[in-house]
């Protein structure tokens, strides 16, 4: 396993404002970030934040592909059930268990309280997901109730409805 670059154990807050200076140069001016690294204390060559930059830069560019991808998706393909949310959730857990069964663990190097957090919040956010679909299929219900009640629909068309939506 090769050694971790000198960019990745910059503490957070530079790595971040490097970041933001490789972006807002357009991935260009590697001389001007190492001396300014170097201002800040850390030594990196410009041709290790060339290449740490590239490897950020397709990155960026993997996950704006993506996201314009998603955007695409959803505005042909509403997801009013939250299926796709759900699916996503489920592919995260499980990219993320892959990961960590391909991984030769070190206890040393990983974090362990930002990992679990991440596990967390990934729950978090699909029993949010479930409750809120819980609480619409609910008020749906409760729509074709008032409308059997007020003689809109007949009571069969109501449960013909609910089977469609799934609420059976």
């Amino acid at each position: 396993m090769p050694p971790r670059s000198k960019v990745d154990l910059l503490p957070d807050g530079v790595r971040a404002e490097l970041e933001r200076r490789l972006i807002q140069g357009g991935f260009s001016g590697y001389r001007g970030l190492s001396d300014w690294l170097a201002e800040q204390g850390f030594e990196i060559s410009k041709s290790s934040l060339h290449s740490w930059g590239q490897d950020f830069e397709d990155r960026l560019g993997a996950l704006k592909k993506v996201t314009e991808q998603a955007r695409i998706i959803v505005a042909e393909n509403p997801d009013d059930d939250g299926s796709v949310n759900d699916a996503l959730i489920r592919l995260v857990q499980e990219k993320a268990y892959g990961a960590l069964m391909d991984m030769e663990i070190d206890p040393e190097k990983i974090d362990l309280p930002k990992l679990m957090r991440v596990i967390a919040d990934l729950s978090r956010a699909s029993i949010s997901q479930k409750r809120l679909m819980a609480e619409v299929r609910k008020r749906d219900s409760e729509k074709l109730d008032a409308a059997v009640a007020a003689g809109e629909i007949d009571a069969g068309a109501a449960a013909r409805a609910r089977r469609i939506m799934g609420f059976e």
